[in-house]
């Protein structure tokens, strides 16, 4: 729809942004306000990768609710659990066991930074048992997304590695930055003008259309998107689909594929 030059994958992006901001990256930890990935590299080449969007366990999203009912500023967050000195035990599998462990732990007494501390280095178990089950994490590590702003997020990660966690400075931005440079490599290969829209895209107006194509025994569901207005309400197939069609998807045989 904005009329990119480039579509690929934020694992892709991910990993391009990290390999050129950090020499020889074998490991990205990438957490974000709602989902968590990780990717291997080796000699610069994505080997594996896992992603987490099911759990909030350990997301931006859920660190900001427990900071909030904790009555702590998202941004003191990590700077506040640096301050603890006896880490509560958090379960941390489960972002409803979490929660719930954690206001147990505070009916008992303990001290907010250690109850902060102790959520980040469950967050941690969590997602090294999870999401890293069976990888080979290897030096260096870089911590991408918006989580990696959390000190205490960055400490936990140290202790649980006994590595150095590396955080570039546009961490938050790394997965925009990698289809960036993409962008840019695929335009120095072939010199085409960009496609791109332009930001006044979010003031267009859009209509999608859904066909069943029959012209095999897949009966696929095709997408159709048009900007504007549709000259054709009552279309029966993809084909009849009238008007400035700017994206189409979803046939298995790719006939019907047309890139926005």
């Amino acid at each position: 729809l904005m009329g990119a030059d480039v579509i690929k994958n934020e694992i892709t992006a991910h990993a391009v942004a990290a390999s050129i901001h950090v020499t020889g990256v074998q490991t990205i930890l990438e957490i974000g306000g709602q989902d968590s990935k990780i990717i291997i590299l080796r000699d610069s080449i994505v080997t594996d990768f896992a992603m987490n969007t099911v759990c909030a366990a350990g997301t931006g999203s859920f660190l900001d609710q427990q900071a909030s009912r904790l009555n702590v500023p998202i941004e003191e967050f990590g700077s506040t659990a640096l301050k603890s000195s006896s880490p509560a035990r958090i379960a941390g599998r489960c972002g409803v066991f979490a929660e719930s462990d954690l206001i147990h732990k505070q009916q008992l007494g303990y001290p907010v930074p250690d109850l902060l501390y102790g959520l980040c280095q469950a967050l941690v178990r969590n997602y090294l048992s999870n999401l890293a089950l069976g990888k080979e994490i290897l030096a260096p590590v870089v911590f991408q997304g918006g989580v990696a702003t959390n000190i205490g997020m960055v400490k936990a990660f140290e202790e649980a590695l006994g590595l150095e966690v590396v955080v570039p400075e546009n961490h938050q931005t790394m997965g925009a930055i990698g289809a960036a440079l993409l962008a840019m490599e695929n335009y120095e290969y072939t010199r085409a003008n960009t496609k791109f829209k332009g930001w006044e895209v979010r003031d267009f107006s859009f209509n999608s259309l859904t066909h069943e194509c029959n012209d095999c025994s897949n009966n696929c569901e095709v997408i159709t998107i048009v900007q504007g207005e549709l000259e054709n309400q009552d279309a029966k197939s993809p084909k009849e689909v009238k008007g400035n069609i700017i994206a189409r998807w979803g046939g298995t045989c790719g006939k019907w594929d047309l890139a926005g």
